[in-house]
């Protein structure tokens, strides 16, 4: 079994560590980390490469340990959606074009006695009602801001989500402005999976 220790490192570097032990074709893995930001986000991709996360407990000296095992093809939605791109006919790939959004910013434009805000609700709305919304909507930098409950924009997020779209929020921003507890839509995520994702649809478009 391969060990991984990511103790003293902030996302992403354990997953990136942990994808390169998947990739020289380790089939147990067991990784340490040091925060809870990186311990979710390791579980996740694990899951997302079909490994079954056999074990998971943070020790009396605050290190967390992740054992997974290998067991099959991964059920993670996005790599469905992916999958299901690649099998679809040219034509209806031509028709149909993913689009992935990074947002960095609560506000669309700059802040203006509140116009910002306006705009980036009213754009989001938009979103919500398009025929196939966004592939992934990922929020970094002050964009993290739009997923706390008492932002206004957070009800179209969880639309959104509900609609299919993949909301991916960034643990290390969360962490910089002490919101991660307070999150209430989305998968706490990291640069690595934020830029994975947005890389592989068609069209990536940047706000903020």
């Amino acid at each position: 079994m391969r060990v991984v220790d990511a103790r003293g490192l902030i996302c992403p570097k354990p997953v990136i560590l942990t994808k390169q032990a998947i990739d020289s074709g380790e089939k147990e893995i067991e990784v340490l980390v040091d925060n809870d930001v990186s311990f979710q986000n390791v579980k996740r991709f694990l899951k997302s490469r079909g490994y079954s996360v056999i074990e998971d407990i943070k020790q009396d000296d605050g290190t967390y340990v992740i054992r997974g095992k290998y067991e099959g093809p991964s059920e993670d939605p996005t790599e469905r959606r992916q999958t299901a791109s690649l099998t679809s006919t040219p034509s209806a790939q031509n028709d149909k074009k993913s689009i992935g959004i990074l947002i960095l910013s609560d506000t669309l434009g700059r802040p203006n006695d509140g116009l910002g805000e306006v705009l980036m609700k009213s754009f989001l709305g938009v979103l919500l009602e398009e025929d196939e919304p966004p592939v992934v909507l990922a929020l970094m930098n002050e964009g993290v801001l739009l997923a706390l409950p008492e932002n206004s924009a957070c009800d179209i997020l969880k639309d959104l989500e509900e609609k299919g779209t993949t909301i991916l929020v960034c643990g290390t921003c969360t962490n910089h402005f002490g919101v991660t507890e307070k999150v209430a839509v989305g998968t706490i995520s990291n640069m690595f999976q934020i830029t994975e994702a947005v890389m592989e649809v068609d069209k990536a478009l940047i706000y903020g």
